[in-house]
Order: C-alpha cells, then structure tokens, then sequence
C-alpha cells in the first residue's frame, strides 16, 4: 500500500450499473488459443514441449459433489499469450466437456443456485473489463451480472446466493491540481511515503471490497464497504477470493485487510479479520488478540457457529508457522488447534467437512506436502493422503471423498480424488498424452548429514535411462523464498524433469530455513543468511560427489531470488566446487537490498535489521556476509538473470553482479528482460530463457561437447 489517498467508488458503481445493465455475453467470435500440437523427439522434454503443457487449476466440486469444474491454461509462442477456459466433468472423470470458448481467460469459478449455474470471472467484450459471469452447467446462457467500472478481481457468493462480495480497484485523488493542471503530459510521481511500489508496478490504485445484491440477473446497490479506508482488501500482490467467506445465513461477512499505509504497511504484516455486517454496515476486527503477524485464509463452519483461519504470531515474519486457529463466534473465544495437538508444522489451506466435525487441510510435511485432517473437538493431525507429490487446494465432499490438485517434480497438476481409505487416482488427464512420449526422469529422496550432525531431506533427479556406469555433469538447485519448500513442485522455469532430460543430475535439498521440518528448522535461516543454510548446500554436494557417476569437476549451482543470493554468496566461497553458475534475480549487494526492496518487513526482520545500526550483532553479521565482499575470491563462470518490472529485488542487483564478475576477469553472461518481474512468464522469454539458461551450463558443464 502506497503514501496515496484513496475516494470510494461506491457512487459511481451505482450510476454506472444502473447506466449499461451489464447483460453481455461472452466473446465467443473472436480467436482463441487451443491446445497446441508440438512433437516430442527421442523422448526428451524441450522448452518448447514444456511451454506445451496444459495448466490445470482450481477444481471445485458441485454442491451435491457429483461434478467438477476446473480451468486448462494452454500458451500461444507465436501470440505471446495464454489463455484458460472451464471444463467440467463428472466426479470419476468421465463426461469431460469444455464450456467456454473465448480469447480471455476464466477464473474464480464458484457453482451457485444448488449447482444450477456456474459464476466466474471472464472478460466483458464491451468494456474490456474483467466482470462475474454465470451460466449454467453445459456452458450455455453466459450472461455478465456485473459492471464494475474497473473490473472485478475476485468474488464470493454468499451461501443463499443472494449477495456477492468482489474486490475492484479505487482510484487516488490527490493529485495536487495546481502543480500539474498545464502539464498534460507529464509523467512524474510525487512520492512522500514508503510502499510507493509493490511487487512489478507502481501503486496507483488498490482493490477495495464491494458488497452487492443480487436477484438472480444482476448486482445491485453496490457498496464499498471500506469506504473512506485507504487500506487494501484483498492484499496486494497475491491476496484473491480467500480473503472472503460468508456465513452460512449470508448475515456476517469476513475479510482479511492489513489497515495500514505507508512506512506502517511496509514494515509491517499485521493483517487482521474483519467481521462486516450488511445489515448494520458495522465492522468488527475479530483477530487483535492472536499477534502481529498474518491472519489470513478465513473459513466459517458449515452451521455457521465457528470461524477457522490461518495465523501466524510473530511480527514482520512472513515465513512463520501458520497456526489453524478456531473461533467462537458466539463467545468470540479462540482456541488454537496446532498447538492443542503439538504439531510442529504449517496449514498452507484449509476447509471444513460437510459436517463441520473436521477440518482438511495441506501442509508441507518431509519433503513433501500431503492433506491432512483434524478433529475440531480434540485436534489430532493426520495424514490421509500422501505420496512422493504434493495436494493442493483439498476440498472434502459430501461423501466423505476428497477432490484435489496434485503435482510432482515430474507431473504438471492434474485433478485427483482421494478415497476414504487413502487411495488416490487422477480423474483429469490433460497432459497423459504428452506425458506418454516423455522418457521421465526418476526421483530419489536421501538423508544427507550436515555439518551439525542433522539429516537433511535431498530429492535427488536423476536423468532418463539413468545409467549408474556413466559419469553426468551435476546441478545443485538453491531454493528462494528463502523460506519455499523444495518438496514436489511443478515449474514451468525450475523445472527438474526438463534439467534431468538434458542429461544433468540435480541436486535439491531441503536446507536450513525451509517448512516441512518444523518450526526450528524453518526459522534458522532468518538473520543468518550466508551461514547454516550455505553449509548444507555444500554437504549436499560433498555427499553426491562420492557417487562414481557424478562427474566432480563438472558440477553447476543455480538458484533465484534468495537461490540467486545463495549463487552469489558461494560464487565467493565454493572452493572449486563449482563449474558453472546461474542467478536469477538473486541479491548480490545486501546493504543495497534493505533499502531497494518495498516489502520492508521481510528484509527488517530476516536481515535482522538496517545496516547502519552498529551495535545490532545479527545485522552487522547479515552484512559481512553480502556476496558482494567476495568478487575477489570468484572463480566460475556466471550467468545472470533479470527482469526489470521486479521492484521485490531490483534489476540493478544482478548488473552489478555481472559487472563485478566481468570486472574481476571472469566468463560471464546477462540476460535482461525490460517486461518482466520476479518471474520469467511470457511464453517468448520464457522459452529464451530456457535456451540462455542450458546453452551457458552445456558450455561449462558438457566439456564433450565444447
């Protein structure tokens, strides 16, 4: 949230909706992106057939659990593009059939009116604007029921269906007139306050909830219900639907805000639920009591009497553990689960059994990221899905079954159902038709000692046709966040299986600083950086080297954001480990990066404070440890990375990095993107990025091939 001032919308919502009705269907004439055809050679996976991948996100179950509907993201090369339509099929898989058809994507699909229709957000052909769309479940009768001047974000329906919450953008209002009336042209900002910036844009507007009513046609009597607040709701920059939930009767309505601005906000992650009452127009903050850190991710039970969410204690800790806390919202007495039954480990989501006797919920637990399921009365955490994957987004149905994403480092999502006694199958298969050509990688798990005399989780990806008589080049794969768990993700960037199919090795461990081994472990890292978590890097190297078929003198370490810091920072510090290295977006100048990054809690807290306090032994030790004191001990070529809309570490990092490197005498490369963040996503630079990223590595790491 930024130094601006912010006007409700409320009244001109109102004049607008009433003006244009809102009634049009969807696009349906123009172009749309399909499914690609690409062919898959010798079994190897390409940058061009990862691009080829189906998407598949957000599988949500009808009311009575007998269908599922979900979105499929196919990228266009040529167009530069993407795009994601709804499917829907029967809840074992068969029946498949697409319903939308148009060249904007579909999201936040919600089944409404018992399963009658199906709500969403697509793209109004009139406006251009992203508006809540229904229709029923065979795809016909698309109608948007709303129009919001600047488009809706998200949305929840509340259960009766007759009220909707949406967050749309607010826009700021003071511009100081007299300083820019004759000045049309102009372009500069006016900045007296930190959160200027956020994440890959300059913060000129925020998402502000608006409640409305609704008749079965469309909304009405829109009303923001922050009006006068200059405060975001849903959070920027990932905040969505899940910072909603209604109760049951539709009376009560919380969400999730961090009321706060400027150098507040920015150095703070005290966010909080809100309870709204559409009757009364009052708000009451319900979570003052339960820390400094998030409450996030609000759920009421099924009859309505109890609230659970997601909450972490500590201030400015954006990684700590996320506590299932339950309210009574009769008492307003909060009970907090996790620690009622000892568990050591972090809710990553969370949804109630139809009965409302159960809670299910996802955690990253040992590498990996099961579901689990607790009983409210007496908390125990149980696992009742697991595997060498990772569940996303597990929604129980009525009977007793549960629906679910799963990926692993060698699948992209598929939507799978969980029986009661534990098994679990795939009841999409979008991508089995490519998967069936692809020689896949494998995947071993090994415990690998470190230097303090613990064990460390390390997913070992080995190459297709694995050959333990041949000797392969090895990458050790540094994980950002720092606190992202290496468990069974699927990247479209970091992608293992098309590394292992290019014939590498890769090294991935579960070092200092991630979730999944509890809270002690994943709370190490925080001001020590360049210490424990380096160590168990290098353990993991030391220990593959004494494999006969890992070539040692031909080993890469790659890594972005705190993976691209932990690149830099062994640049200085490998001892001839290191071949070849590759950073992306990574922290090369630490006391640079406390004052460039806009998120000011993560560098406040996880530095251990500013550099220039002199007498703070956690921070003074963060900043003799930068990589940017070492270039004089750099020895391996380097490939940087960047993308110049990232404001959460700055383009200028990684430049000065490969300044330094080519300064210092080194082989180094840079590969600059002026149109992308933190991430790597337009279909064009995301291929280029592959092929940069295993040209620089082949050079150094496949000398046979030089």
């Amino acid at each position: 949230m930024n130094h601006l001032k912010f006007t409700t919308m409320s009244t001109v919502l109102l004049a607008s909706a009433a003006l244009c009705g809102c009634k049009h269907g969807l696009d349906t004439q123009s172009e749309v992106i399909e499914r690609p055809e690409v062919t898959v050679t010798d079994g190897k996976i390409t940058p061009e057939i990862l691009e080829a991948f189906g998407r598949v996100n957000e599988a949500v179950a009808s009311p009575d659990g007998k269908k599922v509907a979900f979105t499929v993201a196919y990228e266009d090369i040529a167009s530069n593009k993407a795009n994601a339509e709804i499917y829907i099929m029967n809840i074992d898989g068969s029946g498949l059939t697409r319903l939308t058809h148009t060249p904007g994507s579909e999201a936040n699909i919600r089944w409404i009116d018992d399963g009658a229709r199906i709500a969403f957000i697509s793209k109004d052909p009139e406006s251009g604007k992203n508006q809540i769309f229904t229709m029923d479940p065979y795809g016909r009768g698309a109608r948007a029921i709303s129009c919001a001047p600047q488009g809706v974000d998200c949305f929840e329906f509340a259960p009766d269906g007759k009220k909707v919450v949406y967050a749309s953008q607010i826009k700021p209002f003071d511009k100081n007139e007299k300083l820019t009336a004759d000045l049309p042209l102009t372009t500069g900002r006016i900045v007296d306050d930190l959160m200027y910036k956020h994440w890959d844009e300059w913060v000129t507007e925020i998402p502000h909830p608006f409640v409305a009513n609704f008749d079965g046609t469309r909304l009405s009597g829109d009303t923001d219900i922050m009006k006068d607040e200059p405060y975001e709701c849903p959070m920027k920059p990932f905040g969505g639907a899940e910072s909603f939930s209604w109760s049951p009767d539709g009376k009560w309505l919380v969400y999730v805000s961090r009321k706060l601005t400027g150098k507040d906000y920015a150095f703070s992650t005290d966010s909080n639920l809100y309870l709204y009452t559409p009757e009364t127009g009052k708000t009451e903050c319900l979570t003052e009591s339960t820390g400094g850190g998030y409450d996030t991710c609000p759920k009421f039970s099924p009859d309505g009497k109890s609230l659970a969410w997601m909450s972490m204690a500590t201030p400015k800790f954006e990684s700590d553990q996320n506590r299932l806390l339950i309210m009574d919202m009769a008492t307003r007495s909060i009970r907090n689960l996790t620690a009622e039954a000892g568990w050591d480990y972090s809710v990553e989501g969370l949804s109630w059994t139809p009965d409302g006797k159960e809670i299910v919920l996802n955690a990253y637990y040992q590498g990996t990221m099961p579901i689990f399921k607790t009983s409210v009365a007496a908390p125990s955490f149980r696992i009742v899905a697991d595997g060498v994957c990772d569940y996303v987004s597990p929604q129980p149905l009525p009977d007793g079954r549960i629906l679910a994403l799963r990926h692993s480092m060698l699948r992209p999502n598929e939507v799978c159902l969980a029986e009661t006694d534990g098994k679990v199958a795939d009841i999409s298969h979008v991508n089995d038709e490519l998967m069936a050509q692809i020689k896949s990688a494998t995947v071993e798990k090994r415990m690998v000692p470190t230097t303090d005399g613990k064990e460390m989780c390390t997913w070992v990806v080995l190459p297709p046709d694995f050959d333990p008589n041949k000797k392969y080049p090895a990458i050790l794969y540094c994980q950002g966040g720092p606190q992202q768990a290496v468990s069974q993700f699927w990247s479209y960037r970091w992608n293992f299986q098309i590394m292992a199919s290019h014939g590498y090795i890769v090294i991935c461990p579960n070092r200092r600083g991630l979730p999944g081994f509890g809270t002690e472990w994943n709370r190490q890292i925080s001001g020590d950086y360049g210490g424990q978590n380096m160590q168990d890097y290098l353990a993991a190297v030391d220990y593959m080297k004494q494999e006969a078929y890992v070539d040692a003198d031909h080993i890469g370490a790659i890594g972005a954001s705190y993976g691209g810091f932990s690149v830099y920072w062994l640049a200085g510090h490998h001892d001839g480990r290191f071949a070849a290295l590759v950073s992306h977006a990574g922290i090369f100048n630490i006391e640079a990066q406390y004052l460039e990054t806009e998120e000011m809690w993560f560098a406040d807290f996880d530095l251990g404070g500013p550099y220039w306090d002199k007498e703070n032994a956690v921070a003074q030790r963060t900043y003799a440890n930068s990589p940017h004191l070492f270039v004089d001990k750099w020895t391996a070529p380097i490939l940087v990375t960047v993308g110049e809309l990232d404001y959460r570490i700055l383009a200028s990092q990684g430049m000065m990095a490969f300044n330094a490197a080519k300064m210092h005498g080194l082989d180094a490369e840079m590969l600059v993107f002026p149109d992308e963040n933190h991430w790597v996503v337009k279909p064009q630079n995301a291929i280029l990025w592959q092929r940069v990223f295993f040209n620089f590595l082949d050079k150094y790491l496949k000398p046979e091939q030089k």
